[in-house]
């Protein structure tokens, strides 16, 4: 399956409409990004199951600003909706196919209770005030933050 431009336009409705979405992050004057790209197409026609999108920061700034993308190239996963993997930096093509592969292993269920504990806890001090609201199109699951990898399912 080839890579899938995302605009402002089409976005939520990929994430919304396929299991696993993968999103690139790139800028045309990042060097990484270009040595990223063939391996990024080549992920995209070894997995045809999954959703490889690419956004122009470049031509698509608001988007960058909303999703805090700083550095490139930027990969973000989704499994079902839910951001699961948010690094920058360039990987070879082995890692992405481990990665590839670690996602399509989630336990989505174990997942999905652990994110609703996380809403369910209080995220700030007693007598602090509320943080603000996420702004529109941010789609934190808090998962992603945390180690990339996950690990043999079921260990």
């Amino acid at each position: 399956m080839p890579t899938v431009t995302l605009t402002p336009h089409n976005f939520d409705a990929v994430i919304a409409r396929h299991p696993i979405v993968l999103v690139d992050w790139w800028a045309d004057w990042c060097g990484w990004c270009t040595r990223f790209a063939p391996v990024y197409e080549s992920s995209a026609e070894r997995h045809p199951d999954v959703v490889h999108g690419m956004v122009d920061a470049v031509a698509e700034e608001a988007m960058k600003v909303s999703a805090q993308i700083t550095a490139f190239p930027t990969l973000m996963a989704y499994r079902e909706g839910l951001l699961v993997y948010n690094e920058s930096g360039y990987l070879e093509p082995e890692a992405l196919d481990e990665l590839v592969q670690n996602i399509k292993w989630l336990d989505m269920e174990k997942l999905r209770r652990e994110v609703a504990q996380q809403m369910d806890a209080p995220q700030h001090p007693p007598n602090a005030p509320a943080p603000a609201a996420p702004g529109p199109g941010s789609r934190q699951a808090g998962l992603a933050a945390t180690a990339s990898r996950y690990g043999w399912p079921g260990l």
